[in-house]
């Protein structure tokens, strides 16, 4: 089965009435804040959406997201590998709508003006929290050493005379 480019906005209710369903790649070029995290200038994104509503009648968007994604280890500044597997639900409310009565098992979406949602920006949005805030390699595998990272010797500084050395001989003296 071919991959298909995942629509850029969504109605969510028209979908969920018709049931749709997204089986797609997002490209990372689309993904302005995830391209400055990630070192990867070229890759697919694996996402599927389903639109449905539930028991309550509340429109929901689920959906998977599967991505592999280098980012710099914070530890010895190497390249490392992230698989990254995503699944959200959302349900869409109004601009400005209250969202106390939702399930705590449905994320909150915001619908724009159109009434449509931006699958591309919740795709984003839900990578950029699936990376680790520090990555970095297991330390067996980590290529840090514990050697000082400094080149030569550091030549001793001289002693500056203490400025409060004038006060103390005033203080003597009286």
């Amino acid at each position: 089965m071919q991959k298909v480019k995942i629509p850029i906005t969504l109605d969510p209710c028209r979908a969920a009435q018709r049931r749709a369903s997204y089986d797609g790649v997002v490209k990372l070029e689309e993904l302005s804040r995830l391209q400055q995290v990630v070192q990867d200038q070229s890759s697919e994104i694996a996402v599927t959406v389903h639109c449905d509503t539930d028991q309550q009648g509340l429109v929901v968007v689920r959906g998977k997201i599967s991505a592999h994604l280098t980012v710099l280890c914070q530890r010895c500044n190497d390249e490392l590998g992230l698989d990254l597997e995503q699944d959200f639900a959302y349900s869409p409310v109004g601009l400005g709508a209250e969202s106390d009565e939702l399930p705590e098992c449905y994320d909150v979406v915001e619908l724009d003006e159109e009434g449509e949602i931006h699958l591309q920006q919740l795709v984003e949005d839900e990578l950029l929290l699936a990376i680790p805030i520090i990555p970095s390699h297991d330390e067996a595998q980590c290529s840090y050493s514990e050697k000082p990272l400094s080149f030569g010797e550091i030549a001793a500084e001289e002693e500056k005379p203490n400025p409060f050395e004038i006060l103390k001989q005033l203080k003597k003296d009286s």
